[in-house]
């Protein structure tokens, strides 16, 4: 993900359902937003080696239509998880995550099942 876009994050975060041992008692905003946007790269890590192992597995048109879906959620992810207006750009880190997370999931099925039942380029 961008780091410049994270860096102008002005997060409108209420309290994550994030834990993790470091962040379970965040004691302000800042702290939240922080612990977030640890769990956010990590899943943009995942999801990242999840596209790339996937597209390692598929053909031509395999590729291109996971490349297409792609495109299309993070259009949908970004509309979904950010908006600008005058006073600046704001993302939800939550949502973000969450997003991210579950496209993750989404791979990581359609590899399992180009590894057991052959890669379906319909399901891209």
């Amino acid at each position: 993900m961008n780091i410049r876009l994270l860096a102008a994050v002005a997060a409108f975060v209420s309290v994550p359902v994030w834990a993790n041992s470091s962040c379970d008692k965040p004691k302000n905003d800042f702290d939240d937003l922080y612990c977030l946007n640890k769990v956010y790269q990590q899943a943009d890590q995942d999801l990242n080696a999840s596209y790339g192992t996937l597209s390692k597995q598929l053909d031509a048109a395999g590729k291109s239509a996971l490349k297409r879906g792609q495109l299309a959620w993070i259009a949908q992810r970004n509309t979904d998880c950010s908006y600008k207006d005058a006073k600046g750009f704001y993302v939800n880190l939550d949502c973000a995550a969450r997003t991210t997370i579950d496209r993750n999931t989404f791979l990581t099925d359609r590899i399992r099942e180009c590894r057991s039942s052959g890669c379906m380029n319909s399901k891209l």
